[in-house]
């Protein structure tokens, strides 16, 4: 970590002793890092005070908003330096932020083969786990020694992530094997790749999703993956640390969708006043409309609650106890589905399973709230009973529970599954979502229970 010592000296316009840790393996996102606290213009002018060669290191950790900034106040020749030494998945992670003519701009910026490899992997879908893949790779031959393939590698290879791995390829370029660059290290130089070869190797296909990238590293605790096509044919590979980006990111706009906020397109600091507001209000009104159909089903059945004026003391408690279990059986079932231990075809399942636990959490509840009537009424703290016997009141109340719990609970496990089918993001049915969904109909359930049993 730079010292703050350093970082004050920087923000003085000091760079000299930035550039004495630029050998540093973390410097790139140290730098980066400290530049978060300098305003878009600081940023630019340190950024061009730096030399040309670690421009292009600390460029990738930048946000897309510095990034388009820094861009601006370029000349074209300095830009085509900085994106053509970019490695070929963060070369991508700018073209992505892009909108189409400046894509085009930018792609004309570039030398030939950059420009065709960039425009092949944006031909991917967004989500694919061809957005990430770095197409500087390390390949050996299973007949060579290891003192030729060390060789080999220092002479045509650079120090990236994805050197930690070398990938054993046939005369074809299909993949063979894959070995960590320790084996290579530690065995007997004489040795040939094949005789230290376990014949074992995990692949990504360049059709695969990110989330299947996700799970094949958390499934085998690897640092690299090859991707490979239809053929075989290794295309490039991915490495942890850019997995770990994309489930930070995925992660974020799931807790975000499901606080019922727009994803935000930056960190929380530097979204502006204007842009917050227009992430918050969409659902804030979404859901605003929602509760006002609360406010309808309350005057639907404003006779019943004239003539029973106590039911009136428990619409909080009925509400809050289906919205509660309702998000909490969504956070369960979309977390399960992002795990991959469900799919929408599990519905069956989870609704088998959610419909016992709904009826015994509502018991729980109902049952306590029963309680509740029965103390408060013997100890003469409120009188139930003024009107209508207090035990039908206390039943009422925990029944109207336990059918509100239930209905909660299933609402909340099957909204994620049915948006899961129609290809949505489950996250979408955020927590505040289902909250007013079950707040509406959880008065139809109480109101309707009580007209049955006081008869009201």
């Amino acid at each position: 970590m730079l010292a703050p010592e350093l970082m004050e000296r920087i923000l003085e316009g000091d760079l000299t002793g930035l550039l004495q840790h630029s050998g540093d393996e973390d410097f790139p996102a140290e730098v980066a890092r400290m530049f978060e606290s300098f305003s878009n213009e600081e940023a630019i002018t340190a950024f061009l005070s730096l030399p040309d060669n670690l421009q292009s290191k600390i460029f990738p950790f930048f946000d897309h908003v510095l990034q388009l900034g820094i861009m601006e106040e370029l000349p074209k020749a300095q830009i085509s330096t900085i994106l053509n030494n970019l490695e070929s998945n963060e070369r991508v992670a700018f073209f992505d932020t892009l909108d189409g003519i400046e894509v085009t701009e930018y792609l004309n910026l570039l030398n030939d083969k950059n420009r065709l490899a960039t425009y092949d992997l944006l031909g991917y879908p967004e989500q694919s786990v061809a957005r990430l893949i770095n197409t500087k790779f390390t390949t050996v031959r299973k007949e060579w020694t290891l003192g030729q393939a060390i060789d080999h590698i220092r002479r045509f290879y650079t120090d990236t992530p994805a050197a930690n791995v070398i990938f054993v390829v046939d005369n074809n370029g299909k993949l063979v094997d894959d070995l960590h660059i320790r084996r290579l290290i530690l065995n007997d130089q004489t040795k040939k790749i094949e005789d230290i070869m376990d014949g074992f190797y995990v692949k990504l296909d360049i059709q695969d999703s990110i989330d299947d990238a996700i799970q094949k590293f958390k499934e085998y605790d690897r640092v690299a993956i090859p991707v490979t096509n239809s053929n075989n044919v290794v295309m490039g590979v991915v490495t942890i640390d850019d997995v770990i980006d994309e489930a930070e990111e995925k992660d974020t706009k799931d807790m975000q969708q499901f606080g019922g906020v727009e994803s935000l397109d930056l960190p929380y600091v530097k979204t502006d006043f204007f842009t917050m507001i227009q992430k918050r209000a969409g659902w804030l009104i979404v859901l605003f409309i929602g509760e006002l159909f609360t406010a309808t089903a309350m005057a639907h059945f404003e006779l019943e609650l004239s003539k029973a004026i106590v039911l009136q003391l428990f619409i909080p408690l009925i509400i809050s106890s289906g919205g509660n279990s309702g998000s909490q059986a969504a956070t369960l079932i979309i977390r399960a589905m992002a795990l991959k231990e469900l799919s929408y075809r599990d519905w069956w399942y989870v609704m088998k399973r959610e419909i016992f636990s709904g009826i015994t959490l509502g018991l729980i509840l109902g049952i306590i709230g029963f309680i509740r009537i029965v103390i408060w009424q013997h100890m003469g703290w409120y009188n139930y009973g003024a009107h209508f016997n207090w035990v039908l009141v206390g039943l009422t109340v925990s029944l109207s529970v336990i059918g509100i719990v239930l209905w909660g609970t299933l609402t909340g496990s099957m909204i994620p599954m049915i948006l899961k089918r129609l290809k949505l993001d489950p996250a979408t049915s955020s927590a505040p979502f289902v909250a007013t969904l079950v707040d509406v109909t959880g008065l139809v359930i109480y109101f309707s229970i009580a007209a049955v049993i006081l008869g009201i």
